[in-house]
């Protein structure tokens, strides 16, 4: 029997039903046979059987997140507002014959999931130096989180705690820091001044400033890039922004250079084998027939890119893979460590990988962030054109070149001057102690031109800190006789192609402190100051509020030649008012 012929037999019994109890029906125009008619066609459609629904194969169910999903807290930070549930019918009573207006029936399609997934981050709290006097890390030129925040204020949400990584937001910007001198592939320098939150500590900044050769100067490049064409790609911010985003990237390329294009969703395809930067119109042409379409099967594109960028391999020359995605994985090897584990494998045979994400709602922001980290590359969160003409245009020797790897910073404090520090951000990149020796331990690659900004925030001896002191002997002043140095900064690279470390280290001397810090420290504190509220509701900042972080930040808004620091001030105060919109919302001081 047809569906047709089911739903006309449907109909007509339920008009004989209705013949059964005719003085609980009415003659009204309302209950006219057509209209009766109608409603049984209506009620029969609606309780007609669905074709049974085929279970997916096991390599195409979704898998699970690779972290815990959001607290109900920032679900609806990472949502807006939260949304109400919708009756799409009104319920008929036990027996009777009401029928509900179609117009009550109507669907109402309910807003889209939100399946963002970020990083689980404990925040660096406050350490007493004469417990434990070093910290150590790997630098982390990153800058995806601050455009992710960016994105989510201008759609009228506050981030969840977990995608606001303060050392991100404080790379973003670009600082005037010394460049270096000689063979060196980088600068380090030092400034020492009052906290704007805190009248007790002192804000030491870390600058590294990464030599910048001209482009003409990169040796040839071989490049793939591995670009996500699934069904989660198609809408606007997403594969047409990408499209526009490798075409601006395209138009850099030099004739020596070599661009592969390799695609993945259900399955794989090298759209372009490699092709020289001069025949830049195949190129353009290939990345215009791009179309989303299948579920992702993201590990099996990995791997392919990785065979296409070996087999066109430049001894001596750039050798990297650009991931566009979601990072919404979902065939094949999903499993977050698994993917990670296979970056860190490939990584070795010299060919690096960076990461580009696109979109929202479904955003992988872990895998992104940390799939780049594992490749020896750098994380960006493409939001706008304008990103991507930052990231792909006038950053393009950094996103290609890499003049340093492997970068790892440790501090000592000297505890006879230093009672407390606290490292500003970079939680994900905590090493041990034993490690910063250690060849064999990864840690992060500095590009071309590449700036880096830490900032500790640091308590003297003798001032009020956070912590209560010690009765007993452990406090006691440790006799250095070093009296004039807070600490000893050591930093340990290897160079592009390197494979033993290099040392450089020096101190940091208490005569250092001033008292009129430079515009740079001043705005970098502005962002941090920011980065923190929004990370942890300004746990450790007082009554440093956002208009105080804005006045701070405008003052030492400087030349600010891209317009990246007005765009600051306006996002403080978006912030705010987002903040003060729903109290629900307002970032929570953790525990």
């Amino acid at each position: 029997m047809t569906p047709k012929h089911l739903t006309a037999l449907l109909a007509s019994i339920w008009l004989a039903a209705c013949s059964t109890h005719q003085p609980e029906i009415t003659t009204t125009a309302e209950g006219s046979k057509a209209e009766k008619a109608d409603n049984a066609l209506q009620i029969a459609e609606t309780v007609a059987p669905l074709p049974p629904q085929q279970p997916l194969p096991a390599a195409e169910a979704p898998a699970a997140p690779a972290v815990s999903p959001l607290t109900s807290a920032d679900s609806v930070r990472a949502t807006g507002l939260a949304k109400p549930q919708v009756s799409l019918s009104k319920r008929m009573p036990m027996g009777g014959n009401s029928l509900a207006s179609p117009a009550v029936r109507q669907y109402v399609p309910a807003a889209p999931e939100n399946r963002e997934r970020y990083q689980a981050l404990q925040r660096n709290g406050i350490t007493l130096a004469a417990e434990s006097p070093v910290s150590t890390f790997s630098i982390d030129v990153d800058t995806g989180s601050y455009s992710n925040v960016r994105r989510l204020l201008n759609g009228g949400q506050l981030p969840p705690r977990d995608a606001v990584r303060v050392e991100e937001l404080v790379n973003y910007f670009p600082y005037d820091y010394p460049l270096p001198q000689g063979k060196a592939p980088f600068a380090v320098s030092t400034e020492l001044a009052p906290t704007p939150w805190n009248p007790n500590s002192l804000l030491l900044r870390v600058g590294i400033q990464a030599a910048d050769p001209a482009k003409q100067a990169l040796p040839p490049a071989n490049l793939v890039f591995l670009v996500d064409v699934s069904g989660s790609m198609n809408s606007a911010d997403k594969l047409p922004l990408l499209r526009e985003a490798l075409k601006l990237f395209t138009r850099q390329l030099r004739p020596q250079d070599h661009v592969s294009l390799v695609t993945y969703a259900s399955g794989t395809r090298v759209v372009l084998p490699p092709t020289s930067g001069a025949r830049r119109g195949e190129i353009m042409a290939a990345i215009d027939s791009l179309e989303a379409g299948g579920s992702t099967a993201g590990a099996a594109g990995i791997q392919l890119a990785y065979q296409m960028a070996e087999q066109g391999f430049v001894k001596g020359g750039i050798n990297r893979i650009l991931l566009a995605t979601d990072g919404d994985f979902n065939v094949g090897i999903t499993r977050f460590e698994t993917l990670k584990n296979l970056v860190e494998e490939k990584r070795r045979s010299g060919v690096s990988l960076s990461s580009l994400g696109f979109g929202t709602g479904n955003y992988n922001e872990q895998l992104m962030e940390q799939i780049a980290d594992a490749g020896d590359g750098a994380y960006s969160y493409i939001d706008t054109l304008n990103e991507a003409q930052k990231v792909l245009v006038d950053e393009f020797t950094s996103t290609l070149a890499t003049v340093a790897s492997d970068v790892k910073i440790q501090m000592e404090f000297n505890p006879q001057n230093v009672q407390e520090y606290r490292l500003i951000g970079f939680e994900n990149r905590a090493l041990k102690r034993e490690d910063f020796n250690n060849d064999k331990v990864d840690a992060g690659e500095i590009g071309a031109g590449h700036r880096v900004t830490a900032l500790y925030e640091i308590t003297l001896a003798g001032k009020r800190g956070a912590v209560e002191p010690l009765r007993y002997g452990i406090n006691k002043p440790l006799l250095t006789g070093k009296d004039q140095e807070l600490g000893y900064l050591r930093l340990r690279y290897k160079a592009a192609h390197g494979e033993d470390s290099q040392l450089l280290a020096f101190p940091v001397r208490r005569d250092a402190i001033s008292q009129r810090p430079s515009e740079d420290l001043r705005f970098a504190a502005a962002v941090a100051a920011f980065g923190q509220r929004l990370a942890e509701g300004g746990k450790h900042l007082g009554r440093f509020d956002f208009g105080q972080i804005k006045a701070l930040a405008a003052g030492a808004q400087g030349e600010d030649r891209y317009g990246y620091r007005g765009e600051f001030l306006r996002l403080i105060s978006l912030a705010e008012t987002l903040v003060g919109q729903d109290a629900k919302v307002q970032p929570q001081i953790a525990e």
